[in-house]
């Protein structure tokens, strides 16, 4: 049976930047990654509109916030000494109406209080930098990027297996058995046992904290996001990501417009309710995770309170035409022809029984295991300075204790 120091559960970025700084903090530490599927960054980090976030929407304060703006700059770096695509080409957060401007100006508080550069902006100036973009007013932020979130995730397995650890694919978690002393965990690829574990197991996240004997009031609800790309010919139509004002209600930043590092143009992404957790598809369908969805108390109250939201997204998951509407609110002269066949990528979002969604990060621990409960974007983004958190605040007594009791 192997035997480990720490045992890091999920292969996508937050996982595999976490195994990253711990290898590199504590090099003589013993570290595998267990990752369910064949490869690594299988499901959120290779499924997502690939966005460097500035940090202009979160609450100051919060952890989303401290850790975009650090992580940011950490992955910046990460790329230009890895070689991994990426361009820090800018957003525009556009205001379509009047009744936005108020909206519009608080987030440019936000990304003040968060020391991001942002600028409000009028019509002309925003003319001049998005020509196709309408808007009465927008808020310029220079300091958001686009980047290759798997080619950042093969970058990070490849250095952590470098420095002699292991990143073990096709090994998915069943259970978790828990002694005074050590984890064993059984997989599908055989028993590791471990002293600590770090759950970063996404839209499985709540599964294996159960395992662990962490108390929750929170289950992962999965919300798929639908993205369009544009047909090359339409490529220009948009310079830097150019977004709506989004409902502070909702967890979402609504339909905005995102270039990509390989030279393509996205539209998305929706949000409905997925009826899987890795439910890609409308189609998709696993019966017992949508029953345990859909009676759990949490989603029964986020539902009476925002049904007519979740119409309204399923109406345009459903119809290109109802997707359009959305997209010509920031581009009026797209077309149904400019839309390609669509994409989905699929959120791990908490939420709580009390039907109130976990807005900021989510990190929780017993004894032996540490684990990420919530890491909705910008997590991704956010995903070495993530990595820097767990083992700086949640695993360096852990390892010290270790060493110690080892001697």
């Amino acid at each position: 049976m192997p035997r480990y120091d720490v045992a890091i559960i999920g292969g996508g970025i937050v996982g595999l930047a976490t195994a990253y700084r711990l290898t590199e903090q504590y090099p003589d530490t013993s570290v595998v990654v267990l990752e369910k599927e064949t490869r690594v960054a299988a499901h959120q980090t290779s499924h997502n509109s690939g966005v460097i976030h500035s940090g202009v929407f979160y609450d100051p304060g919060s952890l989303k916030a401290e850790n975009c703006r650090e992580g940011k700059r950490a992955l910046v770096e990460f790329c230009e000494r890895e070689g991994v695509a990426y361009d820090m080409c800018g957003k525009v957060v556009v205001a379509t109406e009047e009744s936005e401007v108020p909206a519009l100006d608080r987030i440019a508080q936000k990304g003040r209080a968060n020391d991001v550069a942002c600028t409000r902006i009028g019509a002309e100036r925003l003319q001049a930098l998005e020509p196709h973009v309408q808007g009465v007013a927008a808020l310029e932020v220079p300091g958001a990027g686009i980047v290759d979130y798997p080619g950042v995730a093969q970058a990070l397995a490849d250095a952590v297996t470098d420095r002699g650890h292991t990143v073990r694919t096709g090994a998915a978690v069943q259970d978790l058995h828990i002694s005074r002393r050590t984890v064993t965990i059984d997989t599908t690829a055989g028993v590791v046992r471990a002293r600590h574990a770090v759950n970063c197991a996404g839209l499985y996240a709540d599964r294996i904290a159960d395992m662990s004997g962490q108390a929750l009031n929170t289950k992962i609800v999965p919300f798929r996001g639908e993205y369009y790309e544009l047909v090359p010919e339409r490529r220009s139509l948009c310079n830097r990501l150019v977004y709506p004002v989004p409902d502070p209600a909702f967890p979402f930043l609504g339909v905005h417009y995102t270039p990509t590092v390989d030279g393509r143009l996205e539209c998305g992404p929706s949000a409905v309710l997925a009826f899987a957790r890795e439910g890609y598809h409308l189609t998709d369908l696993h019966w017992a995770e949508l029953a345990e969805i859909l009676t759990y108390p949490g989603f029964q109250r986020l539902a009476a309170r925002h049904w007519r939201k979740g119409l309204r997204e399923l109406l345009q998951s459903m119809s290109k035409r109802a997707y359009l509407q959305a997209a010509r609110n920031l581009i009026p002269e797209v077309t149904l022809d400019d839309f390609t066949a669509p994409w989905a990528g699929v959120r791990a979002q908490a939420l709580r029984r009390d039907g109130t969604l976990v807005d900021d990060f989510l990190i929780r621990e017993t004894d032996r295991v540490v684990n990420v409960i919530n890491a909705a974007s910008p997590a991704a983004t956010s995903a070495l300075n993530i990595g820097t958190l767990l083992v700086e605040t949640h695993l360096a007594d852990r390892l010290t204790s270790t060493q110690v009791a080892s001697r």
